[in-house]
């Protein structure tokens, strides 16, 4: 007997697409779509040049924003590329990293260009010391200025400030400075800043007895000074013989200050 307010079988046919003998059917998981060379192969393409990217980025186009940052395995295999901001003293001076230089948009793309205000710059540039020369002391922490300081610094400053040169860096010393070897473009000819110093009379060979470092041009350096004494240019153009290295000006004002 069928209640009058039940459903008719009709209605209850409509209502239930799924007849009594239909039976759900399993999902079959299939690996095929994934061996698929047509989904493969792009997959792989796309990871393989996103890691090789990563990689050539990290390695020539990350910038360095100072020497604490140089990885161990940067020293004495690669060098910096930069513009030189400030020059410090005879010997040493700021440089800001420009990875890739002008291929990668350094000084033509908006968003690469080199800062030009002292705030905008601060801890944004390596400080580099020149390698294997050594050049007289400006004055600083209470001690005297050396004579010829000024005039190497003046030489130094009107040499490289502003202009694009290349640091091959061996390693960080005490003062977390990258000891290189400097190269700039002159003339179409690429020089050695340091070399040239020593050339001009206002840098005298690294004497200390640790930390030096030359990378392969001790001899070069050690007869470019000679040659300097010989033609009395920069410091050597008085009495030799009263010219105070820097090295022995260094070891005079440390011993003067441990005996006061």
């Amino acid at each position: 007997m069928r209640w009058p307010w039940s459903p008719s079988s009709a209605d209850q046919s409509e209502k239930s697409p799924m007849l009594s003998s239909d039976k759900p059917t399993k999902t079959v998981w299939s690996w095929s779509h994934y061996r698929d060379p047509r989904n493969v192969i792009p997959v792989v393409l796309l990871t393989g040049g996103a890691f090789v990217f990563s990689t050539f980025y990290r390695s020539y186009l990350k910038r360095i924003p100072q020497a604490f940052y140089i990885a161990p395995h940067f020293w004495r295999k690669r060098s910096l590329l930069g513009r030189v901001t400030r020059v410090g003293d005879g010997d040493n001076f700021r440089l800001f990293h420009t990875p890739g230089g002008r291929l990668a948009g350094w000084g033509w793309l908006p968003w690469r260009r080199v800062p030009q205000t002292a705030k905008a710059l601060k801890d944004q540039t390596v400080h580099i010391r020149i390698a294997g020369v050594d050049a007289p002391e400006m004055a600083h922490f209470g001690r005297p200025a050396q004579p010829f300081s000024q005039e190497a610094f003046d030489f130094l400053t009107s040499y490289i400030t502003h202009r694009r040169v290349r640091a091959y860096v061996y390693r960080r010393d005490q003062y977390d400075r990258a000891v290189a070897t400097v190269y700039v473009w002159k003339w179409c000819l690429r020089r050695d800043v340091g070399l040239q110093m020593l050339k001009e009379g206002w840098a005298t060979v690294y004497e200390a007895k640790s930390g030096m470092e030359f990378g392969g041009l001790e001899k070069r350096y050690r007869r470019a000074e000679e040659r300097a004494k010989l033609q009395k240019r920069g410091m050597w153009a008085g009495d030799q013989k009263k010219t105070e290295s820097p090295r022995a000006y260094k070891t005079r004002i440390t011993q003067a200050e441990q005996s006061a």
